[in-house]
């Protein structure tokens, strides 16, 4: 039997509703009730897509020391940031739900996203830790570049791609000056669109590390006052076997590129987390275990008992359905598949929040860390081995 969804008006079995119809608190009470009840009859919660991986089945699944491996022996503060903040109505609401089921504690928005507005109102209701997500390589810009005839952008008016802007930076085709009225016209829409400064600011595609770009994006964050920005250094990702080719080529450019902007980032000010993980658990890589072995990689050779500081980047959401979403040219495939999803019911399920609680990791906002300057610690030196930092310029 066929009802009528009473939100959308459209046909739904059983009267129920469509799922991307309800309350997103709603969905996730009956989402939680429904792990539970898998992980109490011990079947696969948290590792989707990737094998049954359950609290218990931990100590199979998950080889660590005799002495409860780095996280059990040290105090760990995890900041779990979903990207892609205003995106789309259905990114967002994803994100939104994984913020009040516990499972992120930031978010970064894009401010040029075709759902900024819904998306910053959504932040304010629900008082959702906010920074802003750069963005330099997707839609349309916001600034002065909008108006043509710049660097920045080609001859359709949109930035130059993930790739494209690369080689354009690469290239020493892209003009510097450029790229800071760019980030200081976001960072005006961002106070436009909350009310105040961004909690932190990174890079949409890691665009804020590339040469040259991460030095004027240290300029502007130090004019405007914003402290926190990412640093996106995973220890490992070269290891990772199930990472394809094009991925794990990425991630050692991002790497090698983060490496050079460490010197730029510390002269001005910048503060970022002890760890950063991400690069292997995007996507369809993304489980519960993946995300467990990445962080205890991170925190390999931390004296014991350090107070440490990580970041775990995460893109959760439901898929966006075209022509809605996208940064002014549509939604690209990423945001269209379900590897969204996949993150989305990776972070929500019970296991990895009760595997992190176990481990003594506590979640939290970047707002909540101290004030220490990276590097001064030997818990953030010994996580970022064997990564050489430059001397500040």
């Amino acid at each position: 039997m066929r009802h009528f969804c009473s939100r959308c008006k459209s046909r739904a079995r059983g009267g129920a509703g469509h799922p991307a119809c309800r309350d997103p608190r709603d969905r996730q009470a009956a989402r939680t009730k429904a792990e539970r009840g898998r992980v109490r009859r011990g079947g696969a919660s948290g590792d989707v897509g990737g094998g049954a991986w359950t609290v218990r089945s931990r100590a199979r699944t998950l080889a660590r020391p005799a002495d409860g491996g780095p996280m059990a022996r040290l105090r760990v503060r995890l900041v779990v940031t979903a990207d892609d903040f205003g995106y789309c109505p259905r990114r967002d609401e994803g994100i939104v739900e994984a913020f009040l089921a516990g499972a992120v504690t930031s978010v970064s928005l894009l401010v040029n996203g075709s759902a900024a507005e819904s998306a910053a109102e959504l932040a304010r209701r629900h008082q959702i830790p906010t920074g802003l997500h750069a963005n330099l390589s997707e839609g349309r810009p916001v600034g002065p570049a909008r108006h043509g005839a710049s660097s920045l952008i080609g001859s359709e008016g949109f930035f130059l791609g993930k790739m494209g802007f690369r080689r354009a930076v690469a290239a020493g085709e892209v003009i510097l000056p450029q790229v800071r009225e760019e980030l200081e016209a976001q960072l005006s829409r961002f106070r436009e669109l909350l009310g105040r400064d961004p909690t932190h600011v990174d890079g949409h595609q890691h665009v804020h590390v590339l040469p040259g770009v991460c030095r004027v994006f240290a300029e502007a964050l130090q004019a405007c006052g914003v402290r926190f920005t990412r640093l996106p250094l995973e220890r490992g990702v070269d290891g990772c076997a199930w990472l394809e080719a094009p991925a794990r080529a990425f991630a050692g450019a991002v790497e090698q590129d983060a490496r050079a902007a460490i010197g730029p980032f510390v002269h001005h000010g910048l503060r970022w987390t002890d760890v950063f993980v991400g690069l292997s658990t995007c996507g369809r890589n993304m489980s519960a275990h993946r995300v467990l072995e990445a962080l205890a990689r991170a925190l390999e050779g931390v004296p014991t008992g350090q107070a440490v500081t990580a970041e775990l980047m995460a893109h959760p959401g439901y898929p966006s359905v075209p022509p809605l979403g996208g940064c002014g040219e549509g939604p690209d495939a990423f945001s269209c598949s379900l590897d969204r999803l996949h993150e989305l019911r990776v972070l929500t399920a019970p296991a990895l929040r009760a595997q992190l609680a176990q481990d003594g990791v506590q979640l939290c906002t970047l707002e909540d860390l101290d004030g220490k300057r990276p590097g001064e610690g030997a818990a953030s030196r010994a996580a970022r081995e064997p990564f050489v930092e430059p001397s500040p310029p």
